[in-house]
């Protein structure tokens, strides 16, 4: 892997706390364990049958308020076969401010991915966003949540890192961690530029995964848990799609590759200190929201329109797309 870890047996975990998914990937002796689930909730009515029923099936839940809230994967399993929608703790990238129990629901899958009962008194380091690219926005209520959520589970050693650098971290070692990475995830695509791993741009876009999803769905009259589920298990860039739900994806799926492109250029271009490299850089994609089969090509055909104020020497995916952030904030850890 990229750095040696010097903990000596100590168990190091890397975290990703997603809109849509958190990751965690453990190491201990140099053996990687790692867990995921989705960062969403179903509420159900609560029943003394039910209830033992999830409970007979390990499934996670809540009980809060006269419902069962049930999370993580099996969450959007059930909603599918329910025709109901799941709920986020999160939004945009930070928590929720309209979910009340937000903060309960997050414990809870950090509790179930963290295992603390076996890994408390790990050190942790967990993905934060960039601020948004034209606006300001404070993370400081989200970061310093999760952290004090961190510590009453039993890891009080816990720290942020941004997300798109997290990426440079865990896919640019041939490169000295210079190079851009890219993140896109459900409520927000992050992006980074580093030198030397010292970040020298970061930046975020609110069009991710939810937003295809939920504009998709919206013309396509359908569910948006069912726009997921497609976009996730079938949907590909082809040219010829064979319902209005795929083309819809199609459509918002260039809208978000556009809008990352356009921001790339105007936060490089806008940047006072940009290094001068004196070469070209790799860009690394990661996240959820590259996986369809064709997205690494319609990115690389949108990117060269954009014009770019460095040259790009290459543009791929990163080896585990759904794990990179995680592996970063790892590295980031075993570095320390």
């Amino acid at each position: 892997m990229i750095f040696d870890s010097v903990q000596a047996g100590r168990t190091v975990i890397g975290l990703d706390v997603g809109t849509s998914r958190v990751v965690a990937i453990r190491e201990t002796g140099g053996q990687r364990v790692t867990r995921s689930e989705l960062n969403a909730f179903l509420a159900l009515p609560w029943s003394g049958m039910t209830e033992a029923s999830l409970r007979r099936e390990s499934i996670p839940y809540l009980v809060q308020d006269g419902e069962i809230l049930v999370i993580g994967n099996e969450s959007a399993r059930l909603a599918d076969l329910l025709g109901r929608e799941v709920r986020r703790p999160m939004t945009r990238g930070m928590l929720n401010p309209e979910e009340p129990e937000s903060l309960a629901l997050i414990r809870a899958i950090l509790r179930t991915v963290l295992e603390p009962e076996t890994t408390a008194g790990a050190k942790v380091r967990f993905s934060v966003p960039s601020p948004p690219l034209n606006g300001e926005s404070s993370l400081t209520f989200h970061e310093a949540s999760l952290r004090q959520i961190l510590e009453d589970l039993g890891y009080p050693d816990s720290a942020g890192v941004n997300e798109g650098v997290a990426v440079v971290y865990s896919e640019l070692f041939e490169s000295n961690y210079t190079g851009i990475g890219i993140s896109c995830g459900g409520g927000l695509c992050n992006a980074a530029l580093a030198y030397l791993s010292v970040p020298a741009v970061c930046f975020s876009i609110p069009k991710a995964g939810d937003f295809i999803d939920s504009s998709a769905a919206a013309v396509a009259g359908e569910m948006v848990t069912r726009a997921r589920l497609v976009k996730e298990q079938s949907f590909h860039f082809n040219g010829n799609y064979p319902d209005k739900l795929q083309q819809a994806l199609a459509v918002y799926y260039d809208d978000v590759i556009q809008t990352i492109s356009a921001g790339l250029r105007v936060a490089l271009q806008g940047c006072r200190s940009l290094p001068r490299f004196g070469r070209s850089l790799p860009l690394v994609l990661s996240g959820g929201g590259v996986l369809p089969e064709g997205f690494r090509e319609r990115f690389e055909k949108t990117l060269a329109q954009a014009q770019l104020p460095v040259a790009i020497s290459e543009i791929r995916l990163a080896r585990r797309p759904l794990e990179a952030t995680a592996e970063g904030a790892l590295a980031a850890a075993l570095s320390e």
